[in-house]
């Protein structure tokens, strides 16, 4: 063929071929909208069908798209809407209007191995989506559960403090040494970091048995199911998040200055000699702080390959001068359909913490008194002292205690924590058959943490003032392996539908410790990083634990004719941390449902969108003990001998080769019903657990025996919680401008131990250690969990004869404490001492109001708390003479002159635990307020933005309670510390916490 020929066939083909392409590729424009309100929808996804073509609509529902031929068709989708499809058969212009699913029961709700529809679930679910959780700004995406589902407490372990870890309960405390902290998976990844709030799509808490015992051995506190946000097919979208925070106590107490305060020690003590500085310690330790929290992320995807990444930057300057924390993390999700059978995905997390700390929430084992906390020297301290003393050295308390003041301690010691986590978790999933599918998927975590701690010599009467500085290092590293391999079938049976799941786990932890330490350095300036110049070395220790778990677990869910539901699970778990005849059980559960809407009497219904009953019944474990605890094992001491150290090995603890699980029988009823089109929805749930075989520990043996740990844990004991919840969400006004919801949820607890062991009281102490009282609450039968034990107080002894059915102290005069003589013996001793508190809630709430208008959103939330008691040990220090006090005691103490008060006269007394320090720790609190404004889509577009909002909120700024403490969220551990095993018994004391902070939040997001 000639040159000429050819170029004369190439432009027919141009000229034929080219116009057909160009005229068969058309921009087709248009909105989305509510088919009912008629509201524009944002964020709406437009797929061209079988191509990789995609858009999603702008804030005010528009959209643009481009597509290729003249019969293409348009898929619109979006949660809580039915999918519609349209062809685009040579239009420009497509206008949808979406129909909302009935209740949102489509929608889908992600359980243990899967994911089922909310119309289909048998169990107890609460489900908490992103808009919620970034209602207002957290670090801990645990702290956004607060209020937001019924039946679960989420409580800061030490108030505001930056940093400060996250405590989570679900329908009540079910163990006393075993963890009552519930199982946290992450996009599959059991036992998972949870990631910050802005990378999560959604939150399922998993409260009853059916829907837990798939976890078998770990789901007996709960479970909650943490998903990630996965990339969407369609153009790239950006999105940037920034917050900043101001931040300042909600409260301080009310204490005397240095001229009251001389008064009230001459009063005490005629010859006190009063100082000369006139010091607010609370004003030096408080501080206006600051938080500031920045994301970036960015997804897409095509029609086989989606994306997700997000990077995290978080610092917080607490409220307490020197206490600080800071927080880079990322996120990144990979999910690829590689063939029509087989996909993929890999999801990466990881993060640096470091915290600056200052010691709060003494354990008061110091031999000064309790000396290392903050914020309860701020109370004590006497006011009529400076920083510094006439020789320039920090001062030392006047009275009570020999403690350094509060700023000193803030200031120059120091507490450092490094904490680096990493989980990178994959999985394949391949479809064997159309409706036979088998998923594999293996997960790493890495923790890895080192604390630092150094007291310098210029601390006159703490550790490092007395030794020339002391510094101590630790290091610890925690790594998981998991594996879990499970089959899902699906397929139909006449009018009924079967779904089979089976797999097998295995999980491996491994955790390593090392410290060491040293005292006497020639300067302060090394801190914790040159312990070798020290002319002490303390001790080193270390240790490796090592658990592990298999199981192998299996589902069935049925639904027949979309009226009838069944649901039956059975896991066998096998741990380690238990003995050899007890290393492995077995828990079942079974779930029935009936959707009684379906039936022909009601389905016809305009009133009823949905009725469904629902009732479980199962068994799940715990096993979060720590390893090695059924087995026998030495321990090392030290003694002195000619001037010499010497180590020998001693007998550490009893072997217990019957050491297993608790088991927890759950039996839950529940309703779920919508009406009017899903403008009324609730849900009840009733529940009763029976925790059985309670991990206690049993002190009884005798002490002559020699070994070093008396007290084994063995399985004797059972406790009850039993409760009901209510889960209300109203759309109470709907129309093109103006929206307005409710979503509303209440629940009670109520718990008892049924059997100890042999019967007896347990008694356990909360208070700091040098209060030296042995007893602040009691394990009892048929009583609550950790109620409060003392003397029940009766006033103010006047003097002569005594009151009916009262006594006093040995040795007391008129103006001193009068209490009930329980043992009638006519003196006060412990014999006297009786339950005279209870720190468990009759019950908790939450409730939202979300209301939109145009551009604008304002979202309302409080929450609250009804009849739990806390006591003020705070109030038990400050009372007894040798510190300052507040101005309420001082000016309402009994006096000659002033009998007419139920305060004590001022004097020195002992810490006597009694109910005149137990109060009523109810509150409401306006947890959020927040208002926003979106950007005219007008404007974004001329930014070259898909969306951009403004917000400005405010967190805590209204607290309505009678407690007189600083806050009613107290959280104080105990004289066991942090991670006391006991921490499930030690419930509303109040002993120097970090302050709840109040904040006022501006926030700005931009989409791309």
């Amino acid at each position: 063929m000639s040159k000429k020929n050819s170029i004369k066939k190439l432009s027919l083909f141009f000229l034929l071929f080219v116009p057909l392409v160009v005229m068969s590729q058309q921009k087709v424009t248009g909105t989305v909208t509510d088919k009912v309100t008629g509201s524009l929808i944002p964020e709406v996804t437009i797929q061209v069908k079988g191509t990789t073509i995609g858009t999603v609509t702008d804030f005010d529902g528009f959209y643009t798209i481009t597509t290729k031929k003249a019969d293409d068709i348009l898929i619109f989708s979006y949660l809580g809407y039915e999918k519609q499809e349209v062809m685009v058969n040579g239009k420009t212009t497509i206008n949808i209007a979406l129909v909302e699913n009935s209740n949102a029961l489509d929608e889908i709700v992600v359980v243990g191995y899967g994911s089922r529809k909310k119309s289909d679930i048998t169990g107890s679910v609460s489900s908490v989506k992103s808009e919620e959780l970034n209602a207002f700004p957290v670090l801990n995406a645990a702290q956004a559960l607060q209020g937001r589902a019924a039946g679960v407490v989420v409580q800061s372990n030490n108030g505001g403090e930056p940093g400060a870890p996250i405590n989570i309960k679900i329908r009540g405390n079910t163990s006393i040494n075993a963890s009552s902290s519930p199982l946290i998976v992450v996009d599959g990844f059991v036992g998972a970091t949870m990631p910050q709030p802005n990378d999560i799509e959604s939150m399922e808490v998993l409260k009853d048995a059916s829907a837990t015992a798939i976890y078998g051995s770990r789901g007996s506190n709960g479970v909650v199911m943490v998903t990630t946000k996965k990339g969407r097919t369609g153009k790239i979208s950006v999105e940037f998040n920034t917050n900043y925070s101001v931040q300042n106590t909600a409260n301080e107490l009310d204490l005397l200055n240095a001229t009251e305060f001389g008064a009230y020690q001459t009063a005490i003590n005629p010859g006190y000699t009063k100082g000369t500085a006139n010091t607010n310690w609370q004003d030096l330790l408080y501080r206006a702080g600051t938080t500031q929290n920045h994301q970036f992320s960015f997804s897409g995807g095509s029609e086989n390959i989606n994306f997700y990444a997000s990077a995290t930057y978080f610092k917080q300057e607490g409220v307490i001068i020197n206490s600080q924390f800071e927080k880079v993390s990322f996120l990144s999700n990979i999910d690829a359909q590689v063939t029509d059978k087989l996909k993929l995905g890999l999801n990466l997390f990881g993060s640096r913490g470091d915290k600056n700390g200052v010691p709060t929430q003494s354990t008061g084992e110091t031999a000064n008194g309790g000396g290392d906390d903050v914020v309860s020297l701020s109370f004590r301290f006497s006011p009529d002292l400076g920083i510094l003393d006439a020789n320039g050295q920090n001062t030392v308390n006047s009275i009570g205690d020999n403690v350094d003041n509060p700023y000193a301690i803030a200031t120059e010691g120091i507490n450092e924590t490094k904490t680096d986590n990493f989980r990178a978790n994959m999985y394949a999933n391949y479809d064997i058959l159309e409706n036979l599918a088998f998923k594999t998927t293996f997960g790493l975590s890495t923790a890895n943490g080192t604390e630092g701690v150094f007291r310098p010599s210029t601390l006159i009467t703490t550790a490092g003032g007395s030794t020339g500085g002391r510094a101590t290092i630790t290091n610890y590293k925690r790594t998981t392996v998991l594996s879990e391999n499970y089959l899902t079938y699906n397929t139909e049976i006449g009018k009924g539908n079967l779904t089979l799941l089976a797999g097998y786990s295995y999980q491996k932890t491994s955790t390593d410790r090392f410290s060491a330490g040293a005292e006497g350095f020639t300067s302060d300036s090394f801190s914790y990083y040159n312990l070798g110049s020290g002319a002490t070395q303390l001790i080193p220790t270390s240790s490796l634990s090592e658990s592990e778990i298999q199981s192998q677990f299996g589902r069935v869910n049925y639904d027949y004719n979309d009226k009838y539901l069944i649901t039956a699970t059975v896991r066998r778990d096998g741990a380690s941390n238990f003995a050899a005849n007890e290393k492995y059980a077995i828990f079942p559960s079974g779930a029935l449902g009936w959707k009684i809407s379906n039936e022909n009497f009601l389905k016809e219904s305009k009133t009823i969108s949905n009725l469904k009953l629902r009732a479980s019944y199962g068994v799940t474990g715990n096993q979060s003990i720590a390893p090695y605890q059924s087995l026998s094992s030495f321990g090392s001491v030290y003694t002195p001998i000619n001037g010499s150290t010497v180590i020998n090995v001693t007998p550490n603890q009893v072997a217990n080769p019957n050491l297993k699980w608790e088991s927890s029988y759950q039996t839950n009823v529940g309703l779920d019903l919508s009406m009017y089109n899903s403008k009324v929805s609730l849900s009840l749930d009733y529940y009763n657990i029976n925790t059985k075989d309670l991990i206690i520990q049993d002190s009884s043996q005798p002490q002559y025996l020699g070994f070093l740990t008396p007290a084994s844990l063995r399985n004797v004991g059972e406790v009850n919680n039993k409760g009901f919840e209510i889960t209300l969400n109203t759309r109470n006004i709907s129309n093109d401008n103006f929206t307005w919801t409710t979503d509303f949820n209440w629940s009670t607890n109520k718990n008892k131990f049924v059997t100890l062991l042999n019967g007896q009281d347990i008694f356990q102490d909360a208070s700091p250690g040098y209060f030296n009282i042995p007893r602040t609450h009691v394990l009892r039968e048929d009583e609550a969990v950790g109620v409060f034990w003392g003397y029940e107080y009766q006033g103010v002894y006047q003097g002569g004869n005594l009151p009916a059915g009262t006594a006093i102290l040995a040795g007391a005069t008129a103006g001193d404490q009068l209490f009930t003589d329980v043992d009638g013996s006519g003196e006060i001793t412990t014999a006297d001492q009786k339950i005279i508190g209870d720190p468990n809630p009759d019950w908790t709430m939450g409730i939202t109001n979300n209301f939109t208008y145009k551009n604008f959103d304002l979202n309302i939330f409080f929450q609250g708390s009804y009849g739990g008691d806390i006591m003020n040990l705070t109030n038990v220090q400050l009372a007894n003479g040798d510190s300052n006090t507040t101005r309420d005691l001082f000016n309402n103490a009994w006096t000659p002159t002033n009998t007419d008060t139920n305060v004590p006269s001022a004097k020195l007394r002992g810490k006597q635990i009694s109910s005149r320090f137990v109060e009523d720790g109810s509150y409401i609190r306006l947890k959020n307020i927040a208002l926003g404004y979106n950007l005219p889509s007008s404007v974004t577009e001329k930014l070259g933005m898909d969306n951009v909002r403004l917000a400005i909120s405010g967190q805590n700024l209204l607290t309505f309670t009678n407690y007189s403490g600083l806050d009613p969220e107290v959280s104080y551990f105990g004289a066991g510390g942090g991670n006391s095993s006991d921490s499930n018994t030690f419930n509303g004391f109040d002993f120097g916490n970090y302050p709840t902070v109040q904040s006022v939040n501006f926030s700005l997001n931009i989409k791309f």
